[in-house]
């Protein structure tokens, strides 16, 4: 069985399948440029429900789907 993906992980490949940059994700997500690279490259392991609510809005999918991932 395969270790489960970080969120940042997650994050990442659902920004490549959506083809979108780091800088279009913010802009969509409405959140800092550093905080999404922090969380992408697993420096924040345990962001807020609320960033990662707002990522899943900027990616137009549930949170759900997002953590399902």
């Amino acid at each position: 069985m395969n270790k489960s993906k970080s969120i940042g992980q997650k994050i990442r490949v659902w920004r490549k399948k959506k083809d979108l940059t780091q800088d279009a994700l913010v802009k969509r997500a409405g959140i800092p440029y550093s905080t999404l690279a922090k969380i992408e490259s697993d420096v924040i392991r345990n962001p807020s429900l609320q960033t990662i609510t707002k990522i899943a809005d900027g990616f137009g999918i549930s949170l759900d789907d997002l953590i399902k991932a």
